[in-house]
């Protein structure tokens, strides 16, 4: 219990800070530095990137080499490089210093993981549940925080403040315990079976359409973390209502995904995510008319409504179409084609936006996304019209056999 409360502390104050240098404050402050749309979306989504390549050798290493050596270098990253924001004075520079931040979560975010999992063999999924709760509570706080701190500081010395911050992580991390010693000669291959495991996974649709889905959701959701706080304060909205929205949009899909995977286990997975992809779509083109602070809040509680019913239909969905022996690789690549829409939504909409206006860009996504939701319901119609017809069929062979003499 002790370990488990060391590094639930560590994650919720590395990631509670982390995401106050990331919405409302990077897009700010790259503005501020003279980054065009187009640069933007790279700026926000280059520590994405970072992790998409980052967290698998990670993974990897940390089960050969132990876990706590690498949990002390990611809390290294997450404390020291939000100091290197005071000395960036170009978009370039800006760039540079977000690929080398994304260490930090490239690095905690598959080893806390391991590092909780292999705490207890039997209250896992209780205690995964808890740090889950406690790291989306940083999601909540953070982006609060930042904008109201904004209201009176400067861009930079915010960054300070979120390095000082997460300097207290050190404290739990350095008492924690080794969970993993390091791996014995005598033990498999480091990439035994690894090869097999990828290709069968690239051979199965089901992970290809869940990937497709997810990517497809993130892709505006990404476009907003990035422009929304841009063009809002444009727009006359308070910095700190800025924060508060995506706060919001957070504490809005803690509190509504239990609800929304009862709603997909009731009424199916492709109904759940269909209708929330719709919701997302209708919000986006609402968020573009939005012209009042109050107003502004509104679509953060529908957004966060529709990741609810987005988010865990498309996990669900997957873990009942593939066999539970493959379910870390396919969720390993489902969340690869998650993080490719992570990095493509801020560039296709600094792109867009460079080209049609932001307003413009918010129309274009949401029928999209509308357009997604129609395909994903008339697909749903399909597969139930298609099990209807088998079972009648099936039944009607049933009754043909009885009457036979």
């Amino acid at each position: 219990m002790r370990n488990f409360a060391l590094i639930t502390s560590a994650d919720f104050v590395v990631r509670s800070a982390y995401q106050m240098g990331k919405t409302p404050l990077l897009p700010i402050f790259a503005v501020t530095l003279g980054a065009s749309d187009a640069f933007l979306g790279l700026i926000v989504s280059v520590s994405t990137l970072t992790g998409m390549f980052m967290k698998p050798i990670v993974g990897i290493l940390s089960d050969r080499w132990g876990r706590r050596s690498w949990l002390l270098a990611g809390t290294a990253f997450f404390a020291l490089m939000p100091f290197a924001y005071q000395f960036v004075e170009t978009p370039g520079q800006l760039f540079a210093v977000r690929l080398i931040h994304g260490m930090a979560t490239a690095i905690y975010g598959p080893v806390t993981l391991a590092y909780v999992a292999e705490l207890s063999s039997g209250r896992i999924a209780e205690r995964l549940g808890w740090f889950g709760t406690a790291r989306n509570a940083g999601y909540v706080i953070g982006p609060a925080v930042a904008g109201w701190m904004l209201v009176s500081m400067s861009p930079v010395a915010v960054f300070t403040v979120i390095g000082l911050i997460s300097t207290l992580a050190f404290m739990p991390v350095l008492l924690l315990g080794e969970t993993r010693t390091a791996q014995r000669k005598e033990e498999p291959p480091l990439f035994s079976g690894a090869r097999r495991s990828l290709l069968n996974g690239i051979r199965t649709p089901a992970i290809w359409a869940t990937g497709a889905m997810e990517a497809a959701a993130y892709i505006p959701l990404y476009a907003i973390k990035v422009f929304v706080p841009v063009y809002a304060l444009a727009a006359g909205v308070n910095v700190a209502l800025v924060g508060t929205f995506f706060s919001l949009q957070a504490f809005t899909q803690m509190v509504a995904t239990p609800g929304g995977g009862r709603l997909a286990d009731r009424f199916g997975y492709i109904v759940s995510f269909g209708t929330g992809t719709g919701l997302l779509g209708v919000t986006l083109a609402y968020l573009a008319t939005v012209d009042s602070n109050i107003g502004f809040l509104a679509p953060a509680v529908l957004i966060g409504i529709a990741q609810a019913l987005i988010l865990p239909a498309a996990t669900a969905w997957l873990a009942t179409s593939i066999d539970h022996g493959r379910l870390g690789t396919s969720l390993g690549l489902v969340g690869t084609m998650r993080n490719g829409g992570k990095v493509t939504g801020p560039v296709m909409a600094g792109l867009l936006i460079a080209w049609v206006g932001f307003a413009a860009t918010l129309h274009i996504m949401g029928v999209m996304l509308v357009v997604v939701s129609i395909s994903i319901w008339a697909r749903g119609a399909f597969a139930v019209r298609q099990s209807t017809s088998r079972r009648r069929s099936d039944q009607s062979e049933g009754i043909s056999t009885v009457r036979q003499p």
